[in-house]
């Protein structure tokens, strides 16, 4: 049988307050919100191109306690970026502490302001 899965359409996080993590997503990283059918919970769709970040306003079942300070030891959404410089200024700008990646890839890691752990990656010419 071939392959039926053709790609990822989106990736969901939690948060505890949409309009808090949209100042994060959409003010620091750029991201462009999308119109969202009408959940019967707070929450916002992200627009990444051919694909979306979903941002979940629900009580958080995982502790954001005891997490690794390096968000490549823990689950986390990967994103390539055209230019590295660019991500680290945005969150020099908004205050946001990141990791290098520890292999020496052009990569860093950082969380967002509910612990959600974020790669962004130069994507190679």
């Amino acid at each position: 049988m071939p392959q039926n899965i053709l790609n990822i359409h989106h990736s969901s996080v939690i948060v505890k307050d949409t309009q808090a993590s949209l100042k994060f997503y959409c003010d620091i990283l750029g991201l462009k919100q999308l119109e969202r059918p009408p959940f019967p919970y707070n929450g916002a769709w992200l627009d990444l191109g051919l694909q979306q970040v979903h941002l979940l306003e629900l009580p958080n079942p995982d502790p954001t306690t005891g997490r690794p300070e390096h968000g490549g030891k823990d689950r986390h959404i990967a994103f390539y970026v055209r230019k590295l410089d660019l991500v680290k200024q945005s969150l020099d700008k908004g205050k946001v502490t990141y990791t290098l990646s520890a292999s020496g890839r052009k990569a860093l890691f950082c969380r967002d302001i509910d612990g959600n752990a974020l790669e962004f990656i130069e994507k190679p010419d």
